[in-house]
């Protein structure tokens, strides 16, 4: 495997600050729609959910790290094969409860599709530990749409804290007023 690159990059919208990721699949717009939306395809990369969507929310449990909660994602967009917006109240890095707002754009790019994953970020410093964790389920996600090793993506020999220092260097801390 070749070495993890930090992918992520800022981008300011009318509502924060989100951090944006892009990934290229070999594979037509419906089959990474179902990459990122059929459970049990989401289960070899990253987690699955349970419920029926038409509800408007569904679980989702992470199950590439052990003892991770379910979280209930509310729906706010879901327009197949092209977007899928949803939020999360949860646990954020500073311990406080927050919005985790996540989207998933598929675009068809060159034969294959470009997936863009955004992320609101509260405060720019959780780009220092989101960044590596999306870089690194992305690219688990890349090598279970490719055939590839999941098992192979290691997360805290490759990806942190090796990819921290980018991350800063990108979303750098506001200076503290006295």
């Amino acid at each position: 495997m070749t070495p993890p690159r930090a992918t992520g990059r800022p981008e300011i919208r009318r509502d924060g600050t989100w951090i944006v990721f892009v990934r290229h699949l070999d594979a037509p717009v419906e089959q990474a729609w179902a990459a990122v939306t059929d459970p049990r395809r989401l289960e070899r990369w990253i987690g699955t959910w349970t419920g029926d969507p038409a509800s408007g929310s569904v679980a989702f449990r992470m199950t590439a790290e052990e003892g991770m909660p379910e979280e209930v994602h509310h729906i706010e967009a879901c327009e197949p094969p092209r977007l899928l917006r949803t939020r999360a109240r949860g646990e954020g890095l500073d311990g406080q409860d927050h919005d985790w707002r996540l989207e998933i754009r598929l675009a068809e790019d060159g034969g294959g599709t470009a997936l863009h994953l955004a992320q609101f970020l509260p405060e720019a410093a959780w780009a220092h530990s989101i960044g590596p964790g999306w870089d690194y389920y992305l690219d688990r996600l890349v090598a279970a749409e490719t055939g590839g090793d999941v098992a192979a993506v290691d997360f805290g020999r490759d990806y942190h804290p090796a990819l921290v220092p980018a991350y800063e260097q990108r979303f750098p801390l506001a200076p503290r007023r006295p």
